[in-house]
């Protein structure tokens, strides 16, 4: 009886804090809402070329995985909420540099330096942020039921990210206003203050969140080089994790580039987010879909669409300079694209590994996600600019763009057909090939998509 009565009291626990985990998520988006997103017009503002923003991408993008690797051996020492609480509380204060960056570019100081200050104060936040997240991962691990992981993730998606959405929005708003009166750089600077206020939130919301009792015991631990070596179903996954990465990072860090500089949204900095948001609006909209379908059908079919979407997602940005077209097509392909990554890639990594050894290969695969990222990154930007200078009589956004989707439908092809799906799902009503592959997957997400339009409508 008391067992019962422990037990029950232990999942009152976890339900609260999974409750306060979407209200944490909020914060962290909105703080992402008003820091992440404003990250690429702030560097173009501060004088920043292709090179930086591929460097922006590519340094935050390898050292925050790196030092997931650290803050996975931190769960040997300390418990993961408090090593959660403190890296959250100094991501929230490392916003606040940025704040002194556009206060100095006001006052024309350090020009050249700014946009090599940025990349270094944005990479320490990254890194932050990657000491956090294996922590963070596991002790959400133990708060989700694996029959619910699905529902419950693309819940929380979707509450997080119509915050994110909001406040980017308003955000670009306000800082279109301050552009009008010439003070640009406050409107910057406000930002990255209230970027920091609503990650200190989420360091609150932390700290009242249930935690289970657990520590990493050296037993569990296994060298990066053993990972490497096994190669087993979850090591595939991991390797075509990095190089897909790669092949995406080619061309995605320079969207926002391409509308800024190319089409000239510098100057509507309003009609800028509303283009680049509507990716993520899409994401909301089929987030419950992609939760769902995982749930049914499992995390394999979820990764085929998400490689198709990608593959098509660069393609789309070249057919039209329509305001119309690049707010709904993009924003729906990469929509959707993103609701089945988000997904796909948490719950195949949770159905994939024990508790104890959850840490260490969700840091080893972002690890090597960000060598991907890194190299993916720097190749982009040099081919922007090399492209540029070179100028072979093309549009270099089209060269770049076309190599990237050639480049992830490659990656694709060679490694989803060697991944097999880790838990007993219900078979899907179409089947994998890899060259019939994206008539049916998107057939068969056009289906379910049909079959649980009810469950769109209440989004």
């Amino acid at each position: 009886m008391n067992m019962q009565k422990e037990m029950s009291l232990v999942e009152k626990e976890k339900q609260n804090a999974r409750s306060i985990s979407i209200k944490e998520g909020s914060a962290s988006s909105a703080s992402g809402g008003f820091g992440d997103s404003f990250i690429i017009p702030f560097a173009q503002f501060i004088g920043s070329n292709a090179l930086h923003i591929g460097l922006i991408s590519a340094f935050s993008g390898l050292l925050s995985p790196i030092a997931q690797f650290f803050g996975n051996k931190m769960m040997e020492k300390l418990p993961r909420k408090k090593i959660v609480t403190r890296f959250v509380l100094i991501q929230s204060l490392l916003w606040l540099p940025l704040i002194i960056i556009s206060i100095l570019y006001w006052k024309n100081l350090l020009s050249g330096y700014l946009p090599w200050l940025l990349i270094a104060v944005y990479t320490l936040i990254a890194i932050s942020g990657g000491l956090a997240h294996p922590a963070w991962f596991s002790w959400m691990g133990d708060l989700v039921d694996e029959k619910e992981r699905g529902k419950y993730f693309s819940k929380r998606n979707v509450y997080t990210g119509l915050v994110g959405i909001t406040v980017a929005i308003l955000g670009s708003l306000v800082v279109e206003k301050f552009e009008i009166i010439g003070f640009s750089f406050m409107g910057f600077g406000l930002m990255f203050f209230l970027a920091s206020l609503f990650k200190f939130v989420s360091f609150s919301l932390f700290k009242k969140q249930y935690s289970p009792s657990f520590k990493l015991e050296k037993k569990d631990e296994f060298s990066f080089l053993d990972f490497i070596k096994r190669y087993d179903n979850f090591g595939k996954f991991a390797v075509y994790r990095s190089i897909f990465n790669f092949a995406i990072m080619i061309a995605s860090p320079f969207f926002g580039f391409y509308l800024l500089t190319e089409l000239g949204y510098d100057k509507n900095l309003l009609l800028f987010m509303i283009i680049s948001m509507s990716s993520s609006v899409f994401a909301l909209v089929f987030a419950p879909l992609a939760g769902k379908f995982s749930d049914k059908y499992g995390n394999l079919k979820l990764l085929y669409i998400e490689w198709i979407f990608f593959v098509l997602s660069p393609i789309v940005w070249l057919f039209s300079k329509n305001i119309i077209w690049l707010i709904l097509v993009p924003g729906i392909v990469a929509g959707i694209a993103n609701a089945a990554s988000a997904i796909a890639n948490t719950n195949f990594i949770y159905d994939s590994t024990s508790r104890e050894k959850r840490g260490t290969c969700l840091a080893y695969t972002n690890i090597l996600v960000g060598i991907g990222i890194f190299i993916g990154s720097l190749l982009g930007g040099f081919l922007l600019k090399s492209l540029k200078i070179n100028s072979f009589g093309m549009d270099v956004f089209f060269i770049v763009f076309i190599l990237a989707a050639i480049a992830r439908f490659l990656v694709g092809l060679i490694f989803l057909p060697q991944l097999k799906e880790v838990r007993k799902v219900s078979k899907a009503k179409f089947h994998f090939h890899p060259l019939r592959t994206i008539h049916h997957e998107i057939n068969g997400f056009g289906m379910f998509f049909h079959n649980h339009r009810g469950l769109l409508r209440k989004v």
